[in-house]
């Protein structure tokens, strides 16, 4: 046996470790060289694991939410099995079709077997003699009475007396020997019924039915397990301030039909979003202290003239959030196709390492979920994010006359050890007056 160990490779950026997340094989497989082995997860990313070797594995290290140092034994594998599954091995006697499987129940195949030697006709019947003792010999607690009493009754009766509480015991029986047939359910419901049974017996057998019991334990593991730790540890440290302001869209949604209806034939529709992102790189210009990294090792804050948007991502996984580099250098078109980009790779859990680091604020958004305001957290260790609700056509005063229009509120949050109330309040009613008059937008 030739053996081969596979050690945690080094992924870079400083990590020392990585936590299994799930195994996609076990000792005893063969597998392929490339073939995904396993998940792992870093703090920054989750990363699938290719076999270096074809071969047949020997043992695996941890299981998942295990955390693994870089350096240490993950996989060990016999590089000489692919030559034994090639044919090395002497051919495998050919097995023997299995006997016809019996008809007949498991309980009565028993008592045939012990009836071996007797007469086919003795052999015959003791099948079903043992059959019916079997069900005599069962009390009714089948029916949940507790009585001892003898019931002879199908599965498919035994379950539909039990979905209307009927007890078993109590109905007489016309088939042979006594058996209850499903004429003898129905006229037993229907005289209960007739006497004016208490409903207490449909109603029990439907709150048994509809109640749910026991408890389901789910390990923290993944990617949940780093979105946990980093939610506590940006509300455990950071002070966060949350401003809300409102936004009249009406003009913006025009110039979006209208940019729609004219869009490049191979460019994707045109949200919101887009003309969010586009607008935010240029009030960051004026407002540095929002785009920003607080360094707290180095107790420096880190103010970036490049805006790298995180775009906030729900994924099959979890929360992710993919990053859409120099932002402010892209069209409209292009941040859109980006976005859309990005965000999709997330979901099917194909973004690279590089495309879930290294934002420098981020933007979220539930869609028609927005609600009306939210408080959302910080993706440290940026300080600022910003939030979209929904847009919603209300009545609002305009020049001092009634009429509908198109609103949604900004709801966003701040480190508010950088940046005061008044930074977050400026920076967000520059944001609202790009929005409310979106060819500003595009003005140098």
């Amino acid at each position: 046996m030739s053996r081969y160990i596979f050690k945690m490779p080094d992924l870079g950026e400083g990590t020392v470790s990585a936590e299994v997340v799930a195994w996609h094989v076990k000792p005893g497989d063969l597998v392929q060289e490339d073939q995904v082995m396993c998940e792992v997860m870093t703090e920054k990313a989750a990363v699938e694991m290719p076999a270096p070797v074809t071969g047949r594995i020997i043992s695996i290290s941890g299981q998942p939410g295990d955390m693994v140092a870089v350096g240490s034994e993950l996989v060990v594998f016999d590089t000489d099995a692919t030559s034994a599954a090639a044919g090395d091995a002497p051919a495998a006697k050919t097995p023997s079709p299995p006997p016809p499987v019996p008809l007949t129940p498991t309980p009565q195949r028993r008592v045939t077997d012990l009836a071996q030697g007797a007469s086919s006709e003795a052999a015959g019947k003791q099948p079903v003699a043992a059959a019916r003792q079997t069900t005599a010999a069962s009390p009714a607690d089948a029916n949940g009475t507790g009585s001892h009493k003898r019931v002879m009754a199908s599965p498919a009766s035994r379950r539909r007396a039990a979905e209307a509480g009927l007890d078993l015991t109590t109905v007489m029986g016309t088939g042979s020997g006594g058996r209850i047939e499903p004429g003898d359910i129905d006229s037993a419901l229907a005289a209960g019924a007739a006497q004016g049974a208490p409903p207490s017996m449909n109603a029990r057998a439907n709150a048994t039915r509809d109640a749910r019991n026991g408890t389901e334990e789910v390990k923290i593991i993944g990617l949940r397990r780093v979105i946990a730790e980093r939610l506590t540890e940006s509300a455990r440290s950071i002070p966060q301030y949350s401003y809300v302001e409102e936004v009249d869209l009406t003009r913006l949604e025009a110039l979006r039909k209208h940019l729609n209806e004219r869009r490049p034939p191979a460019a994707p529709p045109l949200t919101f979003l887009p003309f969010i992102v586009s607008a935010l790189t240029r009030v960051l210009a004026r407002f540095p202290q929002c785009n920003a990294l607080y360094d707290s090792a180095r107790g420096v804050l880190v103010k970036h003239s490049a805006v790298h948007v995180g775009i906030a991502t729900q994924t099959p996984q979890g929360l992710k959030v993919p990053v859409v580099r120099n932002a402010e250098s892209r069209s409209l078109h292009d941040l859109a196709a980006e976005i859309r980009r990005v965000s999709e790779a997330a979901r099917a859990n194909k973004s690279p390492r590089e495309e879930l680091t290294g934002s420098t604020i981020t933007v979220t958004s539930l869609g028609k979920l927005g609600g009306i305001a939210s408080t959302p957290m910080i993706n440290m260790p940026e300080v600022s994010i910003i939030g979209i609700n929904k847009a919603i056509e209300r009545a609002v005063v305009v020049d001092g006359q009634i009429a509908v229009r198109l609103m949604m509120n900004l709801s966003s949050s701040f480190d508010h050890r950088f940046v005061d109330g008044y930074d977050c309040a400026s920076m967000i009613q520059a944001l609202k007056d790009l929005l409310e008059q979106p060819a500003t937008i595009f003005i140098d």
